[in-house]
């Protein structure tokens, strides 16, 4: 009896909240929306920094965030209007009351159109209730959906990876069936969630389904919000919301990638690094400290034009620019494997293995690295050689490489410095691999 009328409580508390949620999802949806859009830019810098990096795991979360962060941004505003309109709706309601279609002197068609299409302001408003409410739950939901299909897709990849350098035949054809048991299961979910349950209708679908179904609801992590979703399918009007939100998002996502074509010839998609004729704000220094969005991809210098009697080249170790340098020299691979994520007992574990392995420690691993830097890349400007001495510097916790060259025999005007390095192991022909123009004025 008691339990009973705990139960009873509760249940009149939920439904005085429920109408009072209103307040709390105004509120909740304000601070959101502020705190989002401070949020994208730094998410979109930490983004790059990770593709710059070749970091794959972070790339993947951080496209997660931004994406999630956007959907929270349209779903959360779209809320803030609804209930915006819902509100001023209850206050014409207290002036006005109901439509007075009589009132209003419309011929006969048009007044029984107008009534059984537009309805009572009391209906409008309650659907204008229901839609705020719904939108306002479908926004968070939308974000473990987003989860949910990076984890499989990013399982599938990984997989596929992991399948391909096991060099034992039978593991290999045994994960290949298990794989395309994952990839059958994967598919078999996506149609069950794009048909709202279709597959879980019938009774021997379902039975086939079943421990599809077991396995991917804890893949996809479904456990955490999976009473949300059969409470927003359990009636018409959520099903309709969730089937329309799809291409309305859809929609949205080419209109954002949308871009104006300013020029008839030169195509903006092509202009991706500096070349004799261009110059990109990715290869100035100057221009990458007021543009969060800019990292150095190859080299940068100091700024377009340049008045100093030398030009300074910042080179960033990126795995694109190391790997080839551990292929030149064997000596380098001593490190191999550091790079990544690591805490502070980590790194003392690996420069303890540095320098345990030949008696080598890091100043001579440094040493190593640099003389081979200079012998797999080098700098001209206008086709001359520059000689180069790099040192290795430590900048907000990204690693270079850094030097600088005298210009003061350099004539006043544009100039080109090119980046090259070495065509094979064994030959001292270089190839190009970004050349970017500047400008010298005597200061």
């Amino acid at each position: 009896m008691e339990q009973k009328q705990n139960a009873n409580s509760f249940k009149k508390l939920l439904d005085r909240l429920q109408e009072d949620s209103w307040q709390l999802e105004l509120l909740i949806s304000g601070f959101a929306i502020f705190g989002l859009f401070y949020i994208v830019d730094p998410l979109t810098h930490y983004l790059l920094n990770a593709e710059l990096s070749s970091n794959k795991m972070a790339t993947k979360f951080y496209q997660i965030a931004i994406l999630s962060v956007y959907i929270l941004i349209f779903n959360l505003l779209l809320h803030v209007l609804l209930r915006a309109l819902w509100i001023g709706s209850l206050g014409l309601r207290y002036v006005s009351g109901e439509i007075e279609y009589d009132d209003l002197n419309y011929s006969e068609k048009f007044t029984k159109y107008l009534k059984k299409k537009v309805g009572t302001f009391d209906d409008y408003i309650s659907k204008l209730e229901n839609i705020s409410s719904v939108m306002f739950a479908i926004s968070f939901l939308l974000i473990f959906y987003v989860v949910a299909f990076t984890i499989i897709n990013y399982i599938t990849n990984s997989s596929g990876h992991l399948i391909a350098e096991i060099s034992v035949k039978w593991i290999r054809v045994g994960l290949n069936i298990l794989l395309i048991v994952y990839v059958i299961g994967s598919i078999l979910t996506f149609i069950d969630f794009i048909t709202q349950g279709l597959l879980k209708k019938n009774k021997w679908i379902s039975m086939v389904y079943f421990p599809f179904y077991r396995v991917f609801s804890i893949l996809t992590l479904s456990f955490l919000y999976r009473p949300l979703v059969y409470n927003l399918l359990d009636n018409k009007f959520g099903r309709r919301i969730s089937l329309l939100l799809f291409p309305v998002y859809f929609l949205i996502f080419i209109m954002t990638t949308l871009q104006y074509q300013t020029s008839n010839i030169i195509p903006l998609w092509s202009i991706n690094n500096s070349t004799n004729d261009i110059a990109t704000s990715a290869n100035y220094e100057d221009l990458i400290k007021n543009d969060n969005q800019l990292y150095v991809k190859y080299f940068a210098i100091q700024s377009k034009i340049i008045t100093d009697p030398y030009i300074k080249i910042i080179i960033p170790m990126r795995q694109y620019i190391e790997n080839p340098l551990i292929d030149f020299n064997p000596d380098l691979k001593l490190g191999k494997g550091i790079r990544g994520y690591y805490s502070a007992f980590h790194l003392t574990v690996s420069n303890t293995r540095i320098n345990a392995h030949k008696k080598i420690n890091i100043d001579s691993l440094a040493s190593v690295y640099l003389n081979t830097f200079e012998k797999y890349y080098s700098f001209k400007i206008d086709s001359i050689s520059c000689k180069t001495d790099f040192i290795i510097v430590n900048s907000n916790d990204d690693l270079g490489v850094e030097t600088y060259i005298g210009i003061k025999y350099l004539s006043e005007g544009k100039h080109i410095i090119e980046f090259q390095k070495l065509k094979h192991k064994d030959t001292d022909s270089l190839v190009s691999i970004i050349k970017v123009p500047f400008w010298y004025y005597k200061d």
